[in-house]
């Protein structure tokens, strides 16, 4: 399994800028498909955000699309997640997922075989 360290989160105000940074270990960095998930207080893990390993094609939950943008580079081993027009309600601890399991729905947690430690992000209104 790949080791995955998130980093990136902290405080801001509504309407505020984010970027989280996931780190992955190892050697399959390229052959995985990257998620970044959410878990509000008191509430499940939701999906945020995925892309694949070959290609452009990423994924949003409705609540993000068009406010957040995930992106990789695989020289670095690394995933984004830029976060813009935060919102009160995107407060949460945000974690980095990676899969090389196949044709697995990537809006799911169990398309995902890796998770990172999760990183506070907490929007003030």
């Amino acid at each position: 399994q790949v080791q995955l360290v998130e980093s990136g989160g902290g405080q801001v105000q509504t309407g505020g800028s984010l970027r989280l940074s996931c780190g992955a270990s190892g050697d399959t960095f390229s052959s995985s498909a990257m998620g970044w998930f959410r878990q509000a207080p008191g509430k499940e893990r939701e999906f945020v955000a995925a892309i694949l390993a070959s290609g452009p094609n990423t994924y949003y939950s409705d609540s993000v699309k068009g406010r957040f943008t995930i992106s990789r580079d695989n020289a670095k081993n690394t995933v984004y997640l830029q976060m813009n027009s935060l919102k009160p309600e995107d407060t949460a601890v945000y974690y980095c997922a990676a899969s090389t399991i196949r044709h697995a729905n990537r809006r799911l947690e169990r398309g995902y075989s890796s998770w990172g430690q999760g990183t506070q992000v907490t929007v003030s209104s």
